[in-house]
């Protein structure tokens, strides 16, 4: 094999796809495994919906999931610029090839037109596609409707005739009718390229060997190749991924399931582990296989053959279970506590974080676990607070001050004597040691569920900790 150059092509359209992420994983990959390069082009022929911040969230977007390219518009490269918008010269020079060739012609039909068309065709159970309304309009017909200023666009000629062949690496040999494909729009009449035209020239001017995509690009595979074929340029080997899934099966949306990476980043999802999950439908796992995975280690054992065509669904509590692993086996004690520190409101106890650390699936879970151990934190009891106990009034208000009497009679040297001093006081009063916890938990966090209620105690130390329960006792009363 040559080296490789792949490429992925993000439209700046909007938040950065969950999608576009799992793309460039499965190009960085190949492009590893066989000593190849990455390069990364921003593809922002539509003008109206493209922005500047929607490119810089695609930069950064990646970057923090830790994908790198080796060219792209922020990098520069030896096939400057790298923004399609900035490449209409060469567009233009190539849509003249195909017009001199006549293997494109200038359509002249109105929206209004096209809409009825197509809603024509829907009523005669038709795949809507171009009619070929304005194939036959002759040099002078086009030039007159050009000197009268109608708009135009420039669509390709597809043959009437035949099919069109390729190999897929996921689908395998993919046959369709010409009949089946349209007469692509490749110039819009801002004068702006599509996507059709302006990949396939910056694949063959880039040198782009393989072309990794979406399943959802199958069916323009042979516009592209007849392309390729008019101007007499080698077409790049495709491979179609199986597009991400909601639950019902449906294609990802952002109307069922979050789908910007900028989302799972401010949830505090890692990095590793979301490469890590999106790589998993590429890697054949036998029962008792290690799910958990580097980009290096995915980059070893991905395979084509291991992939379901159906498509993978994007589980989001699949994902919250791996992230949790992640967090808690794979993460040094001072990576967790760097990572964790960008997401505090104050001081907390190292002692709590760590302690956090295996009760978290995701970095935002972190803050509200452990705010309640800041000094003076105000946890806004009320007697509603603690109404959803299974104790009453009275027997929560006999814990409270048994776990009083205890904490103020602990010493530096017994630390490890509270719960079994909790538990005897329980034992006093008649309650198992579930029963009694659940008031302190309370008491001490303001939540029902929190860090173990012993440990946070001694970490907010006797004062503290005595302040608390007399504050909860003195709204009980």
């Amino acid at each position: 094999m040559t080296k490789p150059r792949l490429r992925i092509a993000p439209s700046p359209t909007g938040d950065p796809h969950i999608g576009t992420a799992y793309t460039a994983l499965v190009n960085i990959a190949f492009a590893k495994r066989h000593g190849g390069e990455f390069i990364l082009r921003i593809e922002d022929t539509d003008q109206a919906r493209s922005t500047p911040e929607s490119e810089i969230a695609i930069f950064d977007s990646l970057h923090w999931l830790g994908l790198t390219w080796s060219e792209g518009p922020d990098v520069g490269g030896p096939y400057v610029p790298y923004r399609q918008s900035e490449r209409r010269e060469k567009y233009d020079e190539a849509l003249q090839v195909l017009l001199d060739k006549n293997a494109a012609f200038k359509c002249f039909c109105t929206p209004e037109r096209l809409d009825l068309m197509r809603a024509t065709q829907r009523k005669q159970g038709i795949s809507p596609k171009y009619d070929g309304a304005c194939l036959h309009l002759t040099p002078e017909m086009v030039a007159e409707k050009e000197a009268a200023g109608i708009p135009h666009v420039v669509r390709m000629r597809i043959p009437k005739e035949g099919t069109c062949t390729f190999e897929d690496g996921i689908y395998g040999t993919i046959t369709t009718p010409w009949e089946d494909v349209d007469m692509q729009v490749l110039m819009k009449s801002d004068g702006m390229p599509t996507y059709h035209l302006a990949n396939v020239v910056d694949d063959t001017a880039m040198g782009i060997t393989h072309v990794i995509r979406g399943e959802e690009w199958v069916p323009s595979t042979p516009k592209h190749i007849k392309l390729y074929e008019h101007f007499g340029w080698q077409a790049p080997q495709f491979t179609h991924l199986p597009v991400l899934r909601n639950p019902d099966r449906t294609k990802l949306s952002k109307r069922k399931n979050p789908t910007s990476i900028l989302w799972f980043k401010a949830q505090g999802y890692l990095p590793e582990a979301m490469l890590n999950y999106l790589g998993l439908p590429f890697v054949k796992l036998n029962e008792g296989d290690e799910e958990l995975m580097t980009v290096d280690e995915f980059t070893d054992k991905y395979d084509f053959a291991a992939v379901s065509k159906a498509g993978s669904v994007f589980d989001i509590q699949k994902l919250d279970w791996l992230n949790g692993r992640w967090l808690r086996e794979k993460l040094t004690e001072e990576d967790y506590l760097a990572r964790a520190a960008e997401w505090l409101e104050g001081d907390i106890p190292k002692a709590a974080l760590l302690l956090a650390q295996s009760r978290i699936v995701k970095f935002a879970d972190l803050w509200p676990l452990v705010a309640f151990m800041q000094t003076g934190a105000n946890l806004s009891f009320t007697q509603e607070t603690f109404s959803s106990l299974k104790t009453d009034a009275a027997t929560t208000q006999a814990i409270l001050r048994m776990a009083v009497d205890v904490v103020q009679n602990l010493t530096p040297e017994t630390p490890e004597n509270l719960f079994e001093k909790l538990k005897e006081g329980g034992e006093t009063l008649g309650l198992k040691p579930r029963l009694v916890t659940a008031p302190l938990f309370l008491a001490i966090s303001g939540s029902a569920q929190s860090l173990p209620v012993t440990e946070s105690i001694l970490l907010l130390g006797k004062e503290e900790s005595v302040k608390r329960l007399q504050s909860a006792l003195n709204i009980l009363k």
